[in-house]
Parts: C-alpha cells; structure tokens; sequence
C-alpha cells in the first residue's frame, strides 16, 4: 500500500476501534498448505436476496442442492458485498474496495467506453500463476468496449456467456438506453447457435463440458457468473420455464413465481454441476463458494421479485437488504465445517482468501489489496482480522456506509429513500413447511450423503434456525434517522434489520466512524463512468452489443446514420 494511502487508511485506527468497541486484532498462526492445489468454484448468483434461498429460514422457494451444500459448508451469516453489480465483481477481481478502481459508482453501461482498469491485476492472472486453467462462463459485465477488457484477456482460458449487465434467458438479446442487442459470446465469436436455449441450462451445460474435460493434472478455477435472478427485457422480465413455473402454484403472486422458478433451475445447476465434479473424482479436492453479487431487488425494484426479508433495503442501497449476501463456503479441506459463521467477510476478501487456499504466498501480494485472507479462520472457526468494511462511498450521489465490528454508519441515501423500508414477502416461516428429505434426494444432497458430510435432521434444523435473521419488534416500532439530514449509526449485531437509530446516544462513536470514513474518503480515486459512446449503439454492429473500439464503424451503417 502506498505510504499516504497507508497513513490515511490505518492512521488512528486502534484508537477508533477501542473508543467503538474495545475490540483488538485476532492474531493466527500461519498453517503448512497442502501441495495438491485445490479445485475452485465460484458460483455467482445475480441479484439473489437474501431470504432467497431454504437455508435463511423461507421455505417458498426450494433449494435442496443450495441448502444441501450449505449446511454442509459453512453458512456465511455476516457477508457482505457491494450494493450493485459492477462495484462488487470488481471487488471480487481485484481484491480492492470500489473506491479504489475507480468502479464505486453505479454499474458500467454497454456503450461505455470503459473497464476494469487494465493496471489492475486480477484473480483469475493470480491463480494462472500457480498453474490454475481458468474459465468462466457466464457474465462479465466489467468492460467490454475493447477486447482487452475482456475475460479471454484478463486471465481466463475460455468463456461462454454474455459481456452486460443483463439479457433475456431465452433470446439472449439485452434492452439497454433505448438499444437492443444480442449478448451471447462463445470466446469473443457471437454464440447464435445458442439462441433459444435457456441461459441458466447453457452455463451449466458448458460448466460440465469444462469439468468432464479438464486435464486433472492441473488444478480448476471455474467461475460461473450467472444471468439469473436479474430482470431481463421490458418484454418478459422474470423469463422461466412454464413447466417449473405452473409446479410452484403455491406461490399466488405471479411475478414471484416466475422468480422462484428462475431460481429452482439456478439450483438444480448446482445439483448438476456437484454431480459432475463428484464423477470425475475431483470434488474431495475442491473448494466451493457461491454467492450474490448484491442484495435482492425486491417488491418490484427493477421489475423484479426478490426478497431480503427481514432485513432494510433493496438492491443499490447501503442497508442490510442492499449490502449482506446470501452465501456460503464448502470444501472437505475445511475443519470446522457444518456451522453457521458470524465471522465478517467482505467480497473482495475472496482473492487473498483463495490465492491463500490455492497454495499461494499471501505475503507476496500486492499491499494495497483491500482483501485480507480468511482462509484459516474460516476453517478453524477462529474470529477474522476483518473487523471492519467499507461499503462503499459514492461522492456522485452523496453517499456511504461502513461497518466497524457490530456498528453501522449509513450516509446518504439512494432513490430519495423510495427505498428505504423493509420488504417481503416474507415467505413460508413454518419450520414444518421446510421439506428436508428433499435436500438428501436432491443431486447434491445424494453426494454429501455418500460423502457422510450431510448432517442429520436435527443438525440441519438447528443450522437453519441459527441462519435465520429474527429482528422482534417490526418496523414501525423503528426509531427513525432519515439519512439525507444526518448520519445514522445502528448496532447491526443486536439490531440487524436497523430499526434503532443510536446516533444520539453514542454520538462518540458516531464522530470515529465518520472520522473513519474520511480517511477512506481521502484515498478513493475518482469514479470512471463515461458518457455512452454512439459508437457502442448495436444496430452499428449487425445488432449484437460489441468490441466497439477496437475497429472502424461498419461503412454502410455509419453513412446510414450519417446520413
């Protein structure tokens, strides 16, 4: 880390942190890693909320295979990621806070003349240099305006997906601006022989053709970025299968619905996929992470039909809804597995933490990485040196959130606090609703039981109560902040739905959280977003969203609008 970053980022710190919490450092002895690199999965769900998913304590969408592997991980409780989808997988990528690559401010656009920073090296180039084949298939949606932001050229060995921010599963075309274009990359040729495939059964067909051919002499880094649950086009926004869709009628609100069923085919890709990994003897030596990228967006917000209940907020915003991510690890290589953590993991832990379990030297990476490595005390279940995140700090659109241990600071507010409240639906809580011989027949739970790392009946109840977020009073019991007029402060521990505003009564801790976040402040670069680009506008480019500046115009197209 540069030295002026390193005195504005660390300066001051332990004093904060004893006046906040009388919280000090967890130091870890350093563990021998085995030579025998491990396999790595990341599954990355798109806009998932969190009480999306059986294993947060819902039983109205089922999601045996998710919850299979979930409790017999460990189920990540205090996960955090950044509120919208750009900012987060570039965390994720570079390892670094968004402030620092410049990526803070809402998503890239596809007619941007832009991307991830190429001065920025990323996961996927870390691994390679451990001897990792490396692939995604999937979404990308961190630049694409000339090939060299691409993920061909940014570390990856192969891709088959889409370079936006979102398509339709079906036709696989994205509405963006006014413009319409086909996004369907198989490397960097378009894919239409896939058009009229559901994209979900594309990237797990294609995450098992890598499996069932990948050379096991070298290790796998597979990184599926799913189009699901993202809204697709004005036209269809919740695309799902009929059939799955009329198989879950108990769902009465029809958007919902078709919601779920988006993400029971995203789960039986898991099922799918962990089945192919245990074919080919590899799982026994794989490491399996999946998460969102960013809260849901719930009751409507961007057409969708996700849920965070119970907790504040939506997709793009700074409460709880926006920012904690349903998610998990699972490895045979971790000890103290089975469990529900409460330990803090930010996304761009994800590249240390990796690179750690992958047999890399994290004292060889860079310093100024924002991700510390969590490799050891996830698997010991030992508390994390990670007491504190930064999640995120958007100057364009005057706001910020950062948590220090079990405190909150949220400044700002996005939409003009439209979406501030708290959203359902709250699902089917009744722990009798909750099939869980559907989780030992799913594909997934089958394998854990071969594997005897399925837990019991009654284990799994008690995990799913302790994943389970309760907050007691409602929201109308809340004591109001409005964050346009001043900074709230919450104890996200006690209160993690962020009912009670506590500014006023620890207002000392209220000044060394915003003296905190101006240290942060005064180290973040300036937000790349560019204007769209007329260049960019697909029907140039035989309708497809493209490579715009690495080639002239298309002659005919450009005199025609011209002209």
């Amino acid at each position: 880390m540069p030295q002026s970053r390193e005195m504005a980022v660390r300066g001051g710190f332990w004093m904060i942190m004893l006046l906040a919490m009388g919280v000090l450092p967890f130091p870890h002895a350093a563990a021998e890693v085995d030579s025998a690199r491990p396999n790595i999965i990341f599954i990355l769900a798109d806009d998932l909320g969190w009480n999306d998913v059986g294993f947060h304590g819902s039983a109205q969408i089922p999601t045996p295979n998710l919850d299979a592997l979930a409790y017999s991980g460990i189920i990540l409780n205090r996960y955090y990621v950044n509120p919208i989808c750009t900012p987060s997988r570039s965390a994720l990528m570079t390892g670094k806070y968004p402030i620092h690559t410049g990526m803070q401010h809402t998503v890239l656009y596809a007619m941007e003349p832009r991307g991830l920073p190429l001065s920025e090296k990323l996961l996927p180039q870390y691994l390679k240099d451990l001897g990792y084949s490396n692939h995604i298939v999937g979404k990308w949606h961190l630049g694409h305006y000339q090939l060299r932001f691409t993920p061909m050229q940014r570390g990856f060995d192969s891709h088959t997906g889409f370079w936006t921010g979102h398509h339709h599963m079906n036709d696989h075309t994205a509405v963006e601006h006014g413009h319409w274009g086909l996004d369907m990359r198989r490397g960097y040729d378009v894919a239409y022989d896939l058009h009229g495939q559901y994209t979900t059964h594309v990237l797990v067909a294609e995450a098992i053709a890598v499996v069932q051919g990948h050379n096991k002499s070298s290790p796998l880094f597979l990184y599926v970025a799913h189009a699901a649950v993202h809204s697709a086009n004005p036209y269809d926004f919740l695309p799902a299968p009929d059939e799955t869709v009329a198989n879950l009628g108990h769902i009465e609100n029809y958007r919902r619905r078709k919601f779920a069923a988006m993400m029971v085919e995203l789960d039986r890709t898991v099922g799918s996929l962990v089945d192919a990994l245990h074919a080919r003897d590899m799982l026994e030596n794989t490491i399996i992470v999946f998460s969102s990228d960013n809260g849901g967006p719930a009751d409507g917000f961007n057409d969708n039909a996700a849920s965070n209940w119970p907790l504040r907020g939506v997709k793009n915003t700074l409460w709880e809804g926006g920012l904690r991510a349903a998610g998990f690890i699972w490895s045979p290589l971790l000890q103290n597995v089975s469990r529900v953590s409460h330990q803090m993991v930010q996304v761009c832990d994800w590249l240390p933490t990796l690179y750690e379990a992958a047999g890399g030297n994290v004292s060889a990476l860079p310093t100024d990485l924002d991700g510390i490595s969590v490799w050891h005390e996830l698997s010991s279940g030992a508390p994390t040196r990670r007491i504190e995140i930064l999640h995120n700090i958007d100057d364009i659109w005057g706001t910020a959130a950062l948590t220090v241990g079990n405190w909150k600071l949220v400044k700002g507010s996005h939409y003009n606090r439209t979406w501030d409240g708290w959203y359902g639906p709250a699902g089917i809580r009744d722990e009798k609703a909750y099939a869980l011989d559907t989780l030992a027949n799913s594909p997934a739970g089958k394998v854990m039981e071969e594997l005897s790392l399925l837990p019991t009946p009654e284990r799994i109840t008690q995990l799913r109560r302790e994943a389970t977020v309760s907050c007691g009073a409602g929201a109308h019991m809340a004591s109001e902040c409005d964050p346009l007029e001043r900074p709230c402060l919450y104890d996200v521990e006690s209160d993690p739905c962020e009912y009670n505003n506590l500014a006023e009564e620890h207002l000392h801790i209220l000044q060394s959280l915003l003296a905190r976040l101006a240290d942060y402040n005064s180290t973040a670069v300036p937000p790349s977003n560019l204007e769209d680009d007329p260049r960019g506008e697909p029907q140039r480019w035989n309708f497809t969203w493209h490579n715009f500046g690495d080639e002239p115009e298309p002659e005919v197209l450009l005199n025609e609008h011209v002209d």
